[in-house]
């Protein structure tokens, strides 16, 4: 009987952790991540910066997720704490591709830069966010399958997972193009709205910029880690989850919340998108933008 206990045990193990989970990385995680995530929805209700919703709820899986690793360290051959961490850990970084992307299509109407875009900007968003929807749901369908307790689903799991990640590095490698192309022809030619002093265009393009660069090296990472396998170098050590994933992906909480997408300025009314620059509306040598009433426009 003992025997055919020991053997159990060691098939579970075989499937979950292949190391015991630190309590103590796992407690400096769940602090910073909370600290961060209450941040961001401080600062998104204030500001009413709704579209900023995934942003946060990203910042609440990693929270959960590494509270999931922390149960582990007592528990290291329980199932349902570790499907926890290993799925919410592994689909956060796409909620907030999902806010990244959503502000690129909002920056583009503000600044009435649609013209400037290589995607027509009433798709752009959906584009993405539908991608970045779809990677979500097959690494955590992914996640699920490897978490299973079936062994001969393993590697089916990392496969689904490793063709997720692809898809996402694909879709981040497009918008940071479409990015760069759009902040080309916008500095090229200036609309009048780009003067916009509190709109700051440029520097939010450059968080996004930074913010995409950090989760595409986290998602590469990732990748790198399932092709491994489940007894790939990447995954019998612990230190690789939290320099190549939670470092990472707090970094990028801590850049979007330091420059916070001005989010009075990215409200932009459905109505205003296709609305033309006056004839009358110039620009000054100080780069603000003024306007000149023509007597027609009282009557």
């Amino acid at each position: 009987m003992s025997s055919a206990g020991e053997s159990s045990d060691t098939e579970s193990s075989s499937y979950l952790y292949q190391y015991v989970p630190s309590l103590a990385a796992a407690a400096v995680a769940i602090a910073i991540f909370a600290i961060l995530t209450i941040a961001h929805f401080y600062r998104l209700i204030k500001q009413r910066a709704w579209f900023c919703i995934a942003f946060a709820v990203g910042g609440l899986f990693e929270t959960v997720g590494y509270v999931g690793r922390a149960i582990g360290h007592s528990n290291k051959d329980d199932r349902d704490p570790f499907i926890v961490q290993s799925i919410l850990i592994l689909v956060a970084p796409a909620l907030f591709a999902a806010t990244i992307y959503m502000t690129l299509g909002r920056l583009i109407r503000a600044t009435n830069g649609a013209k400037y875009s290589i995607i027509r900007v009433t798709w752009m968003t959906k584009i993405f966010v539908v991608g970045d929807v779809l990677s979500f749901f097959i690494q955590g369908g992914g996640g699920g399958i490897m978490a299973s307790g079936d062994p001969e689903k393993l590697k089916l799991g990392e496969k689904i997972i490793l063709g997720a990640l692809f898809l996402q590095i694909i879709m981040f490698g497009l918008f940071v193009l479409a990015s760069i192309i759009f902040h080309y022809r916008m500095r090229k030619q200036r609309t009048p709205q780009s003067y916009d002093p509190d709109l700051k265009w440029e520097t939010t393009l450059y968080v996004l910029y930074a913010v995409s660069a950090i989760i595409m090296i986290r998602n590469i990472f990732r990748a790198a880690e399932y092709a491994g396998g489940h007894n790939g170098a990447l995954l019998r050590v612990e230190w690789p989850i939290y320099v190549f994933d939670a470092l990472l992906m707090a970094l990028t909480m801590v850049i979007f919340y330091w420059r916070y997408p001005p989010a009075k300025q990215l409200k932009v009314c459905k109505s205003e998108f296709s609305i033309e620059v006056p004839r009358a509306q110039m620009v000054d040598a100080s780069g603000r933008f003024k306007e000149e009433i023509s007597p027609e426009a009282g009557h």
